[in-house]
């Protein structure tokens, strides 16, 4: 397990350049510190706590798929790691499986409005 990665490394993790790490080492953002050859290394603490700030920050953009259903959340089961998210949309009831970290962080709750949003490589189908 590394404990540190030196400042190309830690750019690549993070998606950003070089410069811009140096920038936010000048302006306080980042620590750094030298190996004894005078290469500047990024501790891998601090390389966790931008990914987890920048994360944190990213909005939830639109998305491509097609099939959208807005509706209400009328139920949600909470376990220790998932959550069934049930919402009603028009006519027809959408259930969920999503982790329970993302219902908590989404601050679900019944009577909130949501979009239902279905990508499925396979759909069956059935004749009575």
């Amino acid at each position: 397990m590394t404990d540190a990665y030196r400042i190309g490394e830690a750019a690549k993790a993070l998606g950003v350049r070089v410069e811009t790490l140096r920038r936010w080492e000048r302006e306080g953002k980042l620590s750094t510190r030298r190996t004894r050859g005078g290469q500047r290394v990024v501790a891998a603490s601090e390389v966790a706590r931008l990914l987890a700030e920048r994360h944190g920050r990213q909005p939830i953009a639109a998305g491509s798929a097609r099939n959208r259903f807005p509706g209400v959340i009328t139920e949600i089961k909470r376990d220790e790691l998932s959550a069934t998210v049930e919402i009603q949309a028009g006519p027809h009831r959408v259930v969920s499986l999503i982790t329970r970290e993302a219902a908590d962080e989404l601050g679900l709750k019944p009577g909130m409005q949501a979009i239902a949003t279905v990508k499925a490589t396979s759909v069956m189908v059935e004749v009575s």
